[in-house]
């Protein structure tokens, strides 16, 4: 299977360098370009599959390469950029972008971000994949209700059918807090007596399965002393 073809993007041509050579070690073909409009050109002229683009850039920088850019295609966008508050990353991701890594970034987190990217948009592409009436989606996470299938990140997942229940209870209804209780009897289909660490075990579980650090979860947040929730994306 070939691999995709990567548009990087920064004026300093130093970084770009180590970045195509860190990528083309993973076997990616690379394509450079040093300023937002050189990206554009360099859209036209190539089938990219996923762009990493730096921010602060002559002639078009890349907030405003990004809202260029997602007029017309929906290719995963990683913002790579030395500022790391979190005005900043709010301020790309809500203009398009799909990530955001601060520089100096590490190597291996920066192909594990890349790859996560490339798996999502090459499953959510694929034709035929999951029929849309009956997937739920939330960001990497894709629930297939018919088949009781999930995917992260375009990876297929195991669950138990406990696991299952839980998952497709947060994700049918995100952003809504349950607490154990209103869980484990919608789940278990029985009356709550005790049940906190019955569910607490379940939710760690699935963390294990879902999250790349359970620790500090994406998707799946406890609310404390209320319940816990899927969180919107």
């Amino acid at each position: 299977m070939q691999k995709a073809r990567i548009l990087v993007v920064d004026d300093d041509r130093e970084i770009a360098g180590a970045i195509e050579k860190l990528l083309t070690l993973e076997g990616y073909e690379v394509v450079k370009a040093f300023d937002g409009l050189e990206a554009l050109d360099a859209l036209v002229t190539h089938n990219i599959q996923l762009i990493l683009l730096d921010i602060m850039m002559p002639k078009l920088d890349g907030l405003s390469a990004t809202l260029k850019i997602r007029e017309s295609k929906n290719i995963p966008i990683i913002i790579l950029s030395a500022k790391s508050e979190d005005s900043d990353k709010v301020l790309g991701l809500s203009m398009g972008a799909d990530d955001y890594v601060t520089k100096p970034f590490n190597s291996q987190e920066l192909l594990a971000r890349v790859k996560s990217q490339l798996r999502r948009y090459m499953h959510l592409g694929d034709m035929g994949s999951v029929s849309r009436s009956s997937a739920i989606v939330v960001g990497g996470l894709c629930l297939d209700t018919d088949a009781k299938q999930l995917t992260v990140d375009g990876e297929p997942v195991k669950l138990t059918a406990k696991e299952y229940k839980i998952l497709e209870l947060l994700m049918s209804n995100v952003g809504v807090v349950f607490a154990a209780e209103k869980i484990y009897e919608r789940v278990w289909q029985e009356d709550a007596y005790s049940v906190e660490n019955t569910v607490m075990v379940h939710i760690r579980r699935i963390r294990e399965k879902i999250e790349i650090n359970p620790k500090e979860p994406k998707y799946l947040k406890v609310v404390w002393g209320i319940g816990y929730k899927i969180e919107k994306h």
